[in-house]
């Protein structure tokens, strides 16, 4: 082993055992065991270690984290911590009597530049009888016509409830609207479940207090709205990442669908991600969180605010960022992408070059009629209406081309299981699409990948621009007068950009 990955080595490791370190002096009621009449012997899967990620800087605190910096816009700028809930001292602690219990706990860590917040807290009581919503996890062809509002929580006063010991304050609300408007704000979406959820929250004191089962690991609470749309639910991935870092989670958390939607193959990546998943409903009774942690909404993530606000970062390799901070760089997206390609399995080698042998692979990425939801009708709306004409002139033209081997990969994604659609965006040097939700997946871009994005006149929308600027990636685009393109245009553009792959 050379001195420089051993470096590499003892600096995470140091890493790793100062965060364990931070998390457990920071959450207190992970400091003793739970007393005996709480334990339930309900099987718990076993927890993820985080992979080593090549992109990774830690995440803090740090309250002089910039207003508006890209570190703020990313995440790392929930700064501003509101205990709502104080758990108990560690004094008092100390002279609790054998198998005393400790109180309940509740803060918000708020991000002014995101305008949200990340919000955990201990000795936390699920009820979901009083989670009004669908069961959820259904397969799809079960629930055809289903609504949403039948899907979407509403919680009844308790659905949620925090053991404590302070008699005054029994059976009373955690927080106040005045607490909710200040860091859980309704924003634009018409329905906050997560600022919902904290304002059913009851306090109850320990002989009311009883669960079915305890979840001993930290446990990721979400809610997912628009969750058959890739680009909403990469989002919302997003956003239970920063969650998860911000937090200081020593490993990898549960998760828990906080809705009544049914399944989609979507999930394949949130099994991938986290440590396990299951639906609220599933739990056949009351179940306790030694640590729960619920996430901002999708909508609250730079990836969404990017939309209408001017977020103007630029992706960075995280050593260049490591030598000299710069506000208006980030790694935080290159980071995530690789959390992607790692919970699949993917090697992160991010210096890859394909040899004369294998070539170069050019992923077009296709957009094909499938069943999406239950409200869905299974036709995609046409972005590019030529697509199979432009998708076979491109294979024409590559088995002509005799300067370079080229392989088209022929991107069907509403087809493929989400691992191989990961795997097609890390082998492809090349992507092509269409304006459309599928080439969210660029996230999971190596950093040498080149985007191609055809956009219509009708959905002249800077989501992929963005995404590619975030992560540093070369983007070009061919804007369309309507929705046909002009093969030939294509491929010019095509050749223009393999001319730097010396083709």
């Amino acid at each position: 082993m050379n001195s420089k990955t051993l470096k590499i080595l003892l600096l995470l490791f140091t890493i790793n055992s100062i965060s364990l370190y931070l998390y457990f002096s920071s959450h207190p009621d992970h400091q003793q065991p739970p007393s005996n009449h709480h334990l339930s012997s309900e099987y718990s899967p076993p927890v993820k270690p985080w992979p080593i990620l090549p992109s990774y800087i830690p995440w803090s605190q740090d309250s002089n984290v910039p207003y508006r910096s890209c570190e703020a816009y990313f995440g790392n700028g929930y700064t501003q911590i509101i205990d709502s809930l104080k758990p108990i001292s560690k004094l008092h602690r100390e002279i609790l009597p054998s198998g005393g219990v400790a109180d309940g706990w509740f803060r918000c860590l708020y991000s002014e530049t995101l305008r949200s917040s990340i919000c955990e807290g201990g000795r936390i009581r699920m009820v979901p009888e009083r989670i009004l919503m669908s069961n959820g996890g259904e397969n799809l062809d079960s629930v055809i016509g289903r609504g949403e509002d039948e899907e979407l929580p509403n919680f009844e006063d308790g659905a949620f409830e925090i053991e404590v010991r302070d008699g005054s304050r029994i059976g009373e609300k955690m927080v106040d609207h005045e607490f909710l408007d200040r860091y859980v704000k309704e924003g634009a979406v018409q329905r906050h479940t997560m600022r919902r959820l904290i304002e059913s929250i009851r306090l109850v004191d320990t002989s009311g207090f009883t669960c079915s089962e305890w979840i001993e690991e930290p446990t990721l609470l979400v809610t997912r709205f628009e969750y058959a749309n890739l680009f909403h639910t990469v989002t919302d991935w997003y956003s239970a990442y920063v969650a998860s870092r911000v937090t200081g989670l020593p490993n990898r958390p549960h998760l828990v669908f906080v809705d009544g939607h049914c399944k989609t193959p979507l999930e394949e990546t949130w099994t991938s991600l986290f440590s396990s998943l299951t639906y609220a409903k599933n739990f056949s009774g009351p179940v306790c969180f030694r640590h729960a942690i619920l996430a901002p909404l999708g909508y609250e993530t730079a990836l969404f605010k990017g939309l209408s606000e001017n977020i103007n970062c630029h992706g960075a390799s995280a050593h260049d960022l490591w030598q000299k901070s710069d506000d208006q760089k980030t790694a935080r997206l290159s980071e995530f992408g690789e959390m992607i390609r790692a919970s699949f399995g993917f090697p992160l080698d991010r210096n890859r070059n394909p040899n004369s042998a294998t070539g170069h692979n050019i992923l077009f990425v296709r957009r094909e009629d499938y069943l999406a939801h239950p409200r869905h009708g299974g036709k995609v709306q046409t972005r590019l209406s030529n697509e199979q004409q432009v998708f076979e002139s491109i294979k024409r033209w590559v088995s002509n081309n005799l300067n370079c081997k080229l392989n088209v990969v022929n991107g069907i994604f509403a087809h493929m299981p989400m691992k191989e659609q990961v795997r097609a965006i890390q082998d492809a040097d090349v992507i092509v699409g269409a304006h459309g939700a599928g080439l969210t997946h660029i996230v999971s871009a190596t950093t040498k990948t080149v985007i191609l994005e055809i956009i219509s006149s009708e959905y002249r929308r800077p989501h992929f621009a963005l995404i590619a600027l975030w992560k540093g990636l070369e983007y070009h685009a061919i804007h369309l007068d309507g929705s046909y393109a002009d093969p030939q245009v294509v491929i010019d553009r095509l050749s223009s950009i393999l001319r730097s792959f010396r083709c």
